[in-house]
């Protein structure tokens, strides 16, 4: 929304606290997850993807092209199915849960799967400056989310830069 010039009122919501399992979070939200995004109008969309296609519909950051948009589509898909779990799971363990012990297991089990993601977008980037093509797109915003802090669940080395200084 900032990249568009969208002007929207944030609203800090602290899963931590249990705040997404409130009867007004629950309203907005039945599952009970983050992000949710009220519109103006009082219309209420969920889930991160959703969200990103909605407002970057008929903007540079989704192509036009049914191939390119297919393409970022498929990096959303990745990011759901082969990054996020991942990544953001051995996150939330290291840094928000201290690691403990009766999730070790867990925890070591999803560093093959988070590293997996970082080397195949890794090897994208290499080809490329973007996840796809030359510019910008809902995908390489919906990846920066938790590759960016990837280190905080001791996936990646501080000093990785996964979008080089285009994005950041």
């Amino acid at each position: 929304m900032s990249f568009l010039g969208i002007e929207h009122q944030w609203k800090h919501v602290n899963i931590l606290d249990n705040e997404t399992k409130t009867t007004e979070f629950l309203a907005l939200n039945p599952n009970g997850k983050i992000p949710t995004v009220v519109l103006n109008d009082g219309r209420v969309l969920c889930e991160s993807n959703a969200i990103l296609e909605y407002f970057a519909k008929n903007t540079p950051y989704l192509p036009k092209d049914s191939y390119q948009r297919a393409k970022v589509y498929e990096w959303l898909f990745f990011e759901q199915y082969s990054h996020e779990p991942y990544i953001a799971v051995a996150r939330f363990i290291q840094k928000y849960q201290g690691m403990p012990e009766h999730r070790l297991e867990e925890y070591k089990s999803l560093q093959s799967g988070g590293h997996k993601a970082l080397q195949i977008m890794e090897l994208q980037l290499s080809k490329s400056k973007f996840l796809v093509g030359g510019s910008i797109s809902i995908a390489d915003i919906a990846l920066y989310a938790y590759t960016h802090v990837a280190d905080e669940g001791a996936l990646l080395n501080k000093s990785w830069e996964p979008f080089g200084s285009a994005m950041i």
